[in-house]
């Protein structure tokens, strides 16, 4: 049972996220190559260094024509984890409070399965998901390695992973505001903001002295956030990351423990 349930709600959204994969490889594969053009550019550096918030928010750090700056303004640091909250948060506002709304979840929960198992079971089938989507880019990044990029492998595959690990973060978060409310409008608003919020905090802390303390709270911060992609991602990263992941997927099976399903 466990696994025709994670299967069915992965298979129920494979347009989604094949569009998803597909999406962000062309672009992947699109600013890897473009990469050569601009490796010299000293004027994109100046432009950048001309407007440190602007490249703060860009998740520029250092030098744009650097293999860290570049892949960290065009793809780690913004656009990959965009999309990849996209297909989290979206997923963790519909398999509870979406099924809900829309009278499927109530058939589900009278089946001879734990609501907790029903809980672990939609956690894995998003981890499924996000993992397809990190496992793309760190492909077509490593491909772009032959497009100059100077970049270990194994930096690539630990700050991916860590994209992942925060995108199942913030939609597991979402999961419980769904389970919590049994709405799945809340429960976008809510898991976007918080994103939203933990990105300007981590993006601004460079610049802005008075926000700095607070980018320790920031999971962008802790997977993106503090140049993993030249140094790598540390244990300690990856703890905080994990541990957060638990406890908002501990959290969701308590609250929908006690979800009056519809």
């Amino acid at each position: 049972m466990r696994t025709d349930i994670t299967w069915l709600d992965v298979s129920n959204r494979r347009r989604s996220l094949t569009g998803y994969c597909v999406g962000m490889a062309v672009y992947a594969l699109i600013v890897v190559a473009m990469y050569p053009a601009f490796k010299t550019s000293a004027s994109l550096d100046k432009l950048i260094a001309s407007d440190s918030t602007a490249a703060a928010l860009l998740g520029v750090t250092g030098r744009i024509s650097s293999t860290g700056g570049w892949l960290n303004g065009n793809i780690y640091a913004n656009f990959f984890p965009l999309v990849m909250l996209l297909l989290t948060i979206g997923y963790g506002a519909a398999c509870l409070a979406g099924q809900d709304e829309d009278g499927t979840l109530g058939p589900l929960a009278v089946l001879p399965v734990r609501r907790a198992a029903i809980v672990a079971q939609k956690a894995a089938a998003m981890a499924a998901q996000a993992a397809l989507l990190a496992v793309t880019v760190a492909v077509l990044v490593i491909i772009g390695r032959s497009f100059q990029l100077t970049i270990t492998v194994a930096n690539i595959a630990s700050v991916s992973a860590a994209v992942f690990l925060m995108g199942v973060d913030f939609g597991l978060v979402t999961m419980t505001v769904g389970a919590l409310t049994g709405r799945r409008g809340t429960a976008v608003g809510a898991g976007t903001a918080l994103a939203a919020a933990s990105y300007l905090v981590s993006s601004l802390a460079p610049v802005a002295s008075w926000i700095r303390p607070a980018r320790y709270a920031s999971l962008f911060y802790w997977s993106v956030g503090n140049s993993q992609i030249n140094l790598g991602v540390s244990v300690g990263d990856y703890a905080v990351l994990t541990i957060t992941g638990l406890c908002a997927l501990a959290a969701a099976m308590l609250a929908f423990r006690k979800l009056d399903i519809h």
